[in-house]
């Protein structure tokens, strides 16, 4: 073997022996891939199809006045009910959207590295890992072996169709620091060294943990939580689409709020 070869994996070995214990935990919507989030995509494509029955509007009612009392977050986040008969496979019929400008080359900046990538994200299970693979192709193009892990809300089964319910907890706000910490023991990461990606104020969770959190085409109330802590800023695209993403996804997100509110209120399918 040439001394040049030699010299070569050595320094890849010494490498990998660096970087050992480091993981970058990346959020999904928003974050890897623009907004609006897979899970409304996904919804929007069910609903044109006409494969969520009226009954599951009822369901999703009467479980968000269950979930009232933990407040909005909870009815938003944990109530999948809308989801109840629809069969698992429908999800192959979702196209995932381009990835953020700068989020692949971010993502391979640390495959090269030998981190760990881990994709922490309250959407649905099914449509993460289906993002997560695409991703894994995306770096695969650039001659980058890298396998993604997935930590995302995941929904019971039941004849190939979801039941609504969720196993374990939705992944968001502090779910998302208990996932990453579990998973930071399971892999013997040192958290000081790892790095953290998030958009929204509920990712300041995700971020916390980690030594190098970093606040990605963020919110309003995120970058102010970033100037706070003096946490690393990025930009992914072009600054003026971004500024439109965010407003119109602020305007959908206090829709939704309101709307949910506004049902709780209403009693219906209590």
């Amino acid at each position: 073997m040439a001394q040049e070869e030699v010299k070569e994996l050595g320094e890849v070995k010494e490498m990998g022996e660096k970087n050992r214990g480091v993981a970058a935990f990346f959020d999904l919507d928003g974050t890897l891939v623009c907004l609006p989030s897979l899970e409304k995509r996904f919804f929007s494509m069910l609903r044109y199809r006409k494969l969520i029955g009226m009954r599951n509007y009822f369901l999703w009612l009467a479980e968000a006045a269950r979930l009232a009392l933990r407040g909005v977050n909870q009815i938003m986040h944990a109530n999948k009910m809308y989801l109840r008969g629809v069969s698992i496979h429908e999800e192959a019929s979702l196209s995932v959207p381009s990835f953020n400008a700068g989020a692949i080359g971010r993502v391979a900046w640390h495959a090269e590295r030998g981190h760990l990538v881990v994709i922490v994200s309250g959407t649905l299970e099914i449509l993460a890992e289906r993002a997560a693979r695409e991703l894994e192709a995306e770096l695969g193009a650039r001659g980058l072996a890298c396998a993604i892990l997935v930590c995302a809300t995941r929904l019971e089964q039941k004849d190939e169709r979801w039941t609504g319910r969720i196993v374990g907890e939705a992944m968001f706000g502090e779910a998302k620091a208990r996932a990453i910490r579990r998973i930071a023991a399971q892999e013997n990461l040192e958290l000081q060294r790892c790095f953290a990606y998030g958009d929204s104020s509920g990712d300041r969770w995700m971020l916390e943990p980690v030594g190098k959190p970093t606040a990605v085409n963020p919110s309003n109330d995120l970058a102010r939580i970033a100037r706070r802590n003096d946490w690393a800023v990025l930009q992914w695209g072009e600054r003026k689409d971004f500024a439109q993403r965010t407003r119109r996804s602020q305007r959908s997100e206090e829709t939704d709020e309101r709307l949910a509110a506004e049902h709780v209120k209403s009693g219906y399918g209590t």
